[in-house]
């Protein structure tokens, strides 16, 4: 089903490292949005059409559907959403995307599928490079990534690529996705520079977490009207959108290095640190994992749509992912690093760093001093 385009405007043209090209119309809600997510990937391309992936605010008529309740209703080549109200379209050798609402969270579930059917996949973690060398820290959502990436901007020879999210590919490669970063009050002490000039209130630490888990209860309401979402996320007390040349002065930003090392990071229930190696079967499945319930519950929903109408057999979706991780990891050495649940953002990101030079050290490179 090809969709014809000329009367969407101006498109922002995406390129995600060569592997997929994304465009957004100029006139979709999602726009803003996108173009601030995206911005590394944005480029000055202004052939249009056709996309990898292609977003739209338009809905399109749907004919010969099947319906699952009050739901969504589907055909072979569609899935057309209630609440939100979207659309998925196969676009050719594509998909297409349209919805009046902000639609990051359906489109990296998409994109991520889009990938992977050309050898990427999307992982949730913070990404660096040493002396040349990738260095992948996956983990959940509070764990330390962001503060464990300021102390090792500090290190000579270390390049930032990413502190949320990233791509590897089957080939072995480490691709960074330099997103705008989400600085919180407890990050006051290791981004003290951001907070030097007011930008907005913000919460006191000990109510971050609060807040945090109110945010997350409103978010799939409020990305439907997206002037309310910019405007609260712009006033948002939870955190700040800063791009990461502004939060990391001077460091350089690499876009890819081989993949050289990978340790999972979590929180534990132990008094002590612990660094063990992990087998590479673990790994895939502790990425797979993590990517997965890293993502908002709307976007696991559109992969659970993906899977029940037979768009993209579920199957397909995770062991396809799985597939492109194991070859990637082949030959990298895998490690778990547990780090004490009590200790604070500052203690852990230290600990985070000083075991992360024994795993970089054995990769005959070094991180260096601090400054």
């Amino acid at each position: 089903m090809t969709m014809n385009s000329a009367a969407e405007g101006d498109w922002l043209s995406f390129d995600v490292h060569g592997y997929a090209r994304m465009g957004v119309a100029g006139a979709a809600p999602a726009a803003a949005q996108l173009r601030t997510i995206f911005a590394d990937f944005l480029t000055d391309d202004d052939g249009g059409p056709p996309f990898d992936l292609t977003v739209t605010g338009e809905m399109v008529p749907v004919t010969g559907v099947a319906y699952a309740e009050d739901d969504f209703s589907y055909t072979p080549e569609s899935i057309c959403l209630r609440a939100p109200r979207l659309q998925i379209i196969r676009d050719g050798a594509g998909l297409r995307l349209n919805g009046q609402g902000e639609l990051l969270t359906t489109v990296l579930p998409l994109l991520d599928r889009i990938l992977v059917e050309r050898g990427l996949a999307m992982i949730h973690a913070a990404t660096v490079s040493v002396g040349g060398h990738g260095v992948a820290l996956p983990a959940a959502g509070g764990v330390g990534k962001t503060s464990t990436i300021a102390k090792l901007m500090r290190r000579p020879g270390v390049g930032f690529m990413g502190d949320d999210w990233a791509f590897v590919s089957g080939d072995g490669d480490l691709l960074g996705f330099a997103k705008p970063m989400f600085i919180k009050p407890h990050h006051r002490t290791i981004y003290p520079h951001l907070f030097h000039r007011v930008r907005k209130p913000m919460v006191p630490k000990r109510l971050s977490r609060p807040v945090g888990r109110l945010t997350t209860i409103v978010h799939p309401y409020v990305v439907r009207y997206p002037r309310l979402a910019d405007v609260v996320r712009r006033w948002s007390p939870e955190h700040m959108m800063i791009p990461p040349r502004e939060a990391l002065r001077g460091s350089p930003i690499v876009p890819s290095a081989p993949l050289a090392a990978a340790v999972f990071v979590e929180r534990h229930d132990g008094a002590e640190p612990r660094l063990r190696e992990l087998t590479r079967a673990a790994m895939v499945a502790r990425m797979l994992g993590n990517f997965h319930i890293e993502m908002t519950t709307h976007s696991r929903e559109v992969l659970s749509l993906l899977g029940a109408t037979g768009f993209v057999p579920l199957q397909d979706i995770f062991s396809d992912k799985a597939a492109i991780l194991d070859k990637a990891l082949q030959s990298v050495p895998t490690f778990l690093l547990q780090v004490p649940v009590v200790y604070n953002a500052d203690h852990a990101s230290d600990v985070i760093v000083e075991y992360l030079g024994s795993v970089i050290d054995g990769l005959g490179v070094s991180i260096g001093a601090g400054s």
